[in-house]
């Protein structure tokens, strides 16, 4: 478990480090804002890009990828039916779902999966599918969903391909499906750009937290609480359930998809929050608990189950 644990003090040490600099404004007002813009507009389209143009597409087929996107539905519908009864609004609810389903494959999906799992290429089918078909489909609906925005067939149609995150994803997967190998003077410097992804999303998350009141404590109190509650329990459980009830997996495979499942909601969540500048608040505050109680939530699976 000590990989797991160190994954948690990487993030924790960046987030830190942004809340510091959040205090002592070293970035100005609008520090964390540029940070966001940052790594919406182009350190993450850049990190999708080099990532996904070197994947193989064939895990999108692996069996537990088919208990990953049961889970994630469930839990994401239940919060969606909620937020319906409630009237949440769908930018927020949509955020909300996000933060109940989302995994953080990337940060702590890859450390966890070599230490707990023995193989970091099992968060590969996870990953993918967050990118290629979680992603894309939730902004989305939060992008038409905006006042003023543009609802025609067209419009909807044409909606992913205004997106950088969604167009950095698109490009990458066309590279894989071709076989073409992007030249070292082409991929280096997109590479580089992309390095800067994680680090301006957990300095900008951590500046966040500046004059924050203490989580699920606001007028989100009920929409972060039950986000928390179906991403630290429900998808697990979920994934648990659909795993070996449905599927009939048992040992190594059905650990996969529990402990996938169990890692805490990923912090890009809270860049697309703001970058949208709906349901931030619930992001940053669902993402820091989720992300807390995420480690006796795997201890716990890796125990039983390992």
């Amino acid at each position: 478990m000590t990989g797991v644990l160190e994954g948690f003090a990487v993030i924790g040490a960046l987030i830190a480090a942004g809340y510091l600099a959040g205090r002592a404004r070293v970035l100005g007002e609008q520090g964390g804002p540029v940070l966001t813009r940052l790594a919406f507009h182009v350190a993450s389209p850049a990190l999708l890009f080099t990532t996904l143009a070197d994947a193989d597409l064939g895990a999108l087929a692996s069996p537990g990828l088919l208990v990953t996107a049961a889970s994630t539905l469930l839990v994401a519908g239940i919060y969606i039916a909620v937020g319906a009864l409630r009237h949440w609004g769908t930018g927020p609810t949509t955020i909300g779902a996000l933060c109940a389903g989302y995994v953080n494959a990337g940060n702590l999906g890859i450390p966890i999966a070599v230490y707990v799992l023995g193989d970091a290429t099992l968060i590969a089918p996870v990953l993918l599918f967050q990118l290629l078909i979680v992603s894309p489909l939730a902004l989305t609906v939060i992008d038409l969903s905006r006042p003023g925005a543009r609802t025609s067939p067209l419009a909807v149609v044409t909606a992913p391909l205004r997106n950088p995150v969604v167009l950095g994803s698109l490009a990458g997967v066309a590279v894989a499906a071709a076989g073409v190998r992007v030249p070292a003077p082409v991929l280096d410097p997109v590479e580089l750009l992309g390095a800067m992804a994680v680090p301006a999303v957990l300095l900008a998350f951590g500046i966040s937290l500046r004059g924050a009141t203490p989580p699920a404590r606001g007028p989100e109190r009920v929409q972060v609480l039950l986000a928390v509650g179906l991403k630290t329990v429900g998808q697990p459980v979920a994934a648990w359930a659909v795993g070996a009830g449905v599927f009939g997996l048992t040992g190594p495979a059905l650990l996969t998809v529990v402990v996938t499942s169990a890692l805490p909601a990923a912090q890009n969540l809270f860049t697309y929050a703001s970058r949208y500048d709906t349901g931030v608040r619930l992001a940053r505050e669902a993402v820091l608990l989720s992300t807390v109680l995420a480690v006796p939530a795997l201890v716990t699976v890796a125990v039983l189950l390992g």
